[in-house]
């Protein structure tokens, strides 16, 4: 397929809704079981080595309006906790057999108890993610949670993950993980042939999707962009920050562009590429992947790390994409994001970097003062 179909064939995907894409897959695997997982990471691998589809469970976005989760949430929480409840009351993610979350924000920790008391019927699970990066014990502490996680399953399904299983699927997601990063260096190589908002919506699609097929498709996406005809423009190079639970709107990244802006690095869809590098492949698979978690991880505001200032990931990231300048791009009321938005900026002014803070929310549709904005300081840059 070309590039154009490939990338047609997942905005297909994304558009549908979330059961109907687990009900599709279990119509061809009878007896199968889906399981979705709220941002920001969760182990896909333990998911597929059950036998199940894994799929990523990120809102509602602007297609669902809010009838009933404004009443279960105070006013002032991130859209994404309201718009995924608002999913289980209005029946869009029927045929999901079970949601995992963890303790990302607050928020989240919440949304988990209130999914759960909603929706008894329905299996929920909450991880408890390592917190304390330097203690002797935190990886050994994250796999006793991965197999407290495949009990979960055990009890709610009856399907076991056996490490053989466990191990399969480890190589497998790091295949898939393997060519998200190849995306990733070619749109900072050749960002005038990928576009965010095409990056963005194929690897959305690939967590909507078996990683198997995923990567079939990544391998002829990768083949076909690099003879796309696209000559470079003139434009400023930056990262996005702070997107990595909450989704911005694809109006909003194609704004971004439009005014003048290459993405070539983001913390978008975050999760389904967590891991820096691939989980070592010798050894027990869940003590593996818990280290990975604690050592491979990629710098995140929903994961503390004591090693390190806060800023050093955000500005390793910017020099390794050649960067010019960084956009903050946080959810409102998204914790998490603002918090560290204040770290970040110190860092960034040490360092010289110039940036931006543009706020979003899912339902957001106007976008003409955020254009101005962006085109303001894109001029600030390039003419200077």
């Amino acid at each position: 397929m070309t590039p154009e179909q490939i990338l047609d064939q997942c905005r297909e995907l994304v558009a549908r809704p979330l059961g109907a894409v687990a009900e599709r897959w279990k119509a061809a695997h009878p007896g199968g079981r889906a399981v979705a997982a709220y941002p920001v990471w969760a182990p896909a691998e333990l998911i597929h080595a059950a036998g199940m589809l894994p799929l990523s469970l990120l809102g509602g976005g602007t297609s669902v309006e809010l009838t009933h989760a404004d009443a279960r949430f105070q006013s002032f929480v991130c859209s994404i906790a309201k718009s995924t409840l608002e999913l289980g009351f209005q029946d869009i993610v029927k045929g999901i057999d079970g949601f995992v979350f963890s303790n990302i924000c607050d928020v989240a920790r919440n949304l988990s108890s209130i999914y759960h008391r909603n929706f008894p019927d329905v299996f929920v699970e909450y991880l408890h993610l390592p917190q304390n990066s330097t203690s002797p014990g935190v990886a050994g502490y994250a796999a006793s949670e991965l197999r407290r996680l495949t009990q979960g399953f055990e009890g709610a399904f009856g399907l076991k993950v056996t490490e053989p299983a466990l191990a399969k699927s480890i190589e497998t997601y790091n295949a898939l993980r393997a060519r998200v990063r190849a995306l990733y260096a070619f749109r900072i190589a050749e960002p005038q042939r990928l576009s965010t908002t095409d990056l963005y919506v194929t690897l959305r699609a690939a967590t909507l999707a078996p990683p198997e097929d995923a990567i079939g498709w990544l391998d002829d996406l990768l083949a076909g962009l690099r003879l796309r005809d696209a000559r470079p423009r003139d434009r400023l190079r930056v990262v996005v920050e702070g997107a990595f639970c909450e989704q911005p709107p694809l109006g909003l990244l194609e704004v971004l562009e439009e005014a003048g802006c290459y993405v070539v690095e983001d913390d978008l869809m975050l999760g389904w590429r967590w891991f820096t590098a691939d989980v070592a492949g010798d050894g027990d698979p869940f003590e593996r992947l818990g280290a990975a978690y604690v050592n491979q991880a990629v710098p995140s505001s929903v994961r503390h790390e004591g090693r390190e200032h806060r800023s050093t990931g955000l500005i390793e990231k910017v020099r390794r994409a050649n960067a010019q300048a960084v956009v903050f791009m946080p959810a409102k009321f998204c914790e998490p994001a603002l918090f560290d938005y204040v770290l970040m900026k110190q860092g960034l002014e040490r360092a010289g970097i110039p940036h931006m803070i543009v706020e979003f929310e899912e339902k957001m549709w106007t976008f003409e003062r955020t254009r101005n904005e962006i085109e303001t300081f894109v001029e600030s840059m390039l003419f200077d």
